[in-house]
């Protein structure tokens, strides 16, 4: 079977760096706020070129860490796209504020166009998300976000090391949202998020927060590293030994990104000629392939051979956010995500990682376009 992903290829290559991480961790004596979380922060926060960053517990925390920093909750609402994951959107709600859906371009991003006509007293921020491994049109959408004076938080889960003119992910806005969660491009063998900014203010508060509201940084706060809460926050700490993990693998990670690209080309190549929906690479864009998706209408019948095949498909995602029985009440019913909705009936991901080989990936290509003869599709 060749999977669509799985952690195991991976640390069969990597097994002798982990186990000596985590040993190392266990035997230091401390599991929290220690030297590979340090390390890690400032590591990660020099790969994106970003001035400041706080590790978090999940790309969730990250993007609710960020909403409550900027003391938006009740009574607010933030506008961002419906054919993302579930974390974009409960983390939103659960600051109390409400969620304000608009369509994706043929491109599966944010459709900048949409944004103005959304925009209500109530709104507060916009999350545009870098879907797939591509960057939205930040221009266009801090264009708009300065003109109604809205912040923008950018959701960087699936884009660690992509780039808009140049300019990394999570630079744009007013933080940088990002997840390591164990499928990422950069991922732990557990939980994690992280927060970037250029905003000192900002980061001190989100430090704050996310260790129960504890002042770690401000020197001036007589409460300083006391177990003394300055204002409402929560337990979001990225532990010792997924710091450790992460700053081994933040060392591989443009390996990766460079891997992922070439196996992309040799897809966008062999597929080029079939009736499929290939990924747009957009100008401008440096697209770092978190995942490879397709579209066609007959995925059914398609993922159906290929599991025959033993090749394993992933369908992300396939039911857009404003459909789910939590969040249709933040959706007027007369009105539709047209792109939206039709993406998600026709979207499947190919396999794509970087221990998959040449070979497999040619293989895939070629089984699917015998596949799609035989469907006459």
């Amino acid at each position: 079977m060749i999977k669509s992903w799985e952690y195991k290829i991976e640390y069969k290559f990597l097994k002798k760096k982990i186990l000596t991480s985590i040993d190392k961790t266990l035997n230091s004596g401390n599991l929290f706020f220690g030297y590979e979380l340090k390390k890690f922060e400032k590591s990660f926060l020099k790969n994106n070129k970003s001035k400041y960053g706080v590790a978090v517990a999940s790309g969730t925390d990250a993007i609710y860490l960020s909403l409550k920093a900027l003391g938006i909750g009740q009574n607010d609402e933030v506008i961002t796209v419906a054919n993302t994951a579930i974390p974009t959107v409960s983390a939103i709600r659960n600051t109390g504020a409400s969620v304000k859906f608009i369509d994706i371009r043929e491109d599966y991003l944010m459709n900048y166009n949409e944004i103005e006509k959304a925009i209500s007293k109530k709104t507060k921020a916009i999350i545009p998300v870098h879907l797939y491994g591509q960057a939205c049109e930040m221009n266009k959408i801090i264009k708009i976000a300065k003109k109604y004076k809205i912040k923008v938080i950018e959701d960087c889960a699936q884009a660690q090391g992509a780039t808009y003119k140049n300019k990394k992910v999570g630079n744009f806005g007013i933080t940088g949202c990002f997840s390591f969660y164990p499928t990422k491009i950069l991922g732990a063998y557990g939980d994690g998020g992280f927060v970037l900014t250029n905003d000192y203010n900002l980061y001190k508060k989100i430090k704050r927060i996310r260790f129960y509201g504890i002042e770690t940084v401000d020197k001036k706060n007589k409460y300083l590293n006391k177990y003394y809460s300055n204002e409402d926050g929560i337990n979001s700490r990225l532990d010792e030994i997924q710091a450790g993990i992460l700053n081994f693998k933040l060392s591989l990670v443009e390996k990766f990104i460079k891997k992922r690209r070439y196996l992309a080309s040799l897809y966008l190549k062999e597929l080029k000629f079939t009736n499929l929906v290939l990924p747009k690479l957009n100008k401008n864009n440096y697209h770092v392939y978190h995942l490879f998706t397709v579209y066609h209408l007959h995925r059914e019948k398609i993922i159906k051979e290929l599991k025959k095949k033993q090749i394993e498909t992933r369908i992300i995602y396939p039911y857009p956010i404003h459909k789910m029985t939590p969040y249709k009440v933040f959706f007027t019913k007369n009105k539709k995500l047209k792109n939206s909705e039709n993406k998600s009936k026709g979207i499947f991901c190919l396999p794509l990682y970087p221990e998959l080989q040449k070979e497999e990936v040619l293989k895939i290509c070629s089984i699917l376009k015998k596949t799609m003869r035989k469907l006459k599709l």
